[in-house]
């Protein structure tokens, strides 16, 4: 395999991370408004209800005390700390990525205004226009040139 080749398949393959990376950041800020909208006050209610249920009867005398349960809220909270993180670095990331295909693309626009501008005008005009105009007629203008005509 050449190396042109080898340039075309990493090109192929950077393009499709970026299409993935963005699909991944729509869709998971699709699930993370979904997941917010899910949590009504009342299912935060049963939810706790439950909770406290099931702490009830799986604390068969004693064996999973208040210090056990502060140990495991500790845990979970450092998980969700740690998640939430990972998710703004992420969010961040892909932020950044955008940014930096904006300004290509306004590298891109200036570049090709700047060869629009260095382009040689059309010598040519249409039979009603007036020649010492550098600009060209309107669409309304030559419109109205065509009808008259």
């Amino acid at each position: 395999m050449n190396f042109d080749a080898l340039q075309r398949r990493v090109r192929r393959a950077e393009a499709v991370v970026t299409v993935r990376g963005e699909e991944t950041t729509q869709h998971w800020a699709q699930l993370h408004q979904t997941w917010r909208g899910a949590w009504t006050p009342g299912r935060i209610i049963v939810a706790g209800l439950a909770g406290g249920f099931l702490a009830g009867k799986l604390e068969p005398g004693g064996a999973f005390s208040g210090a056990r349960w502060l140990q495991m809220i500790g845990s979970v909270s450092g998980l969700v700390a740690s998640a939430q993180a990972s998710v703004a670095s992420f969010a961040a990331a892909a932020a950044g990525m955008a940014a930096d295909h904006a300004s290509e693309a306004a590298d891109e626009a200036q570049q090709a205004a700047a060869e629009a501008e260095a382009a040689p005008a059309p010598a040519s005009r249409s039979a009603g226009a007036d020649n010492n105009d550098p600009k060209p007629p309107r669409a309304a203008e030559a419109a109205t040139e065509l009808s008259e005509s």
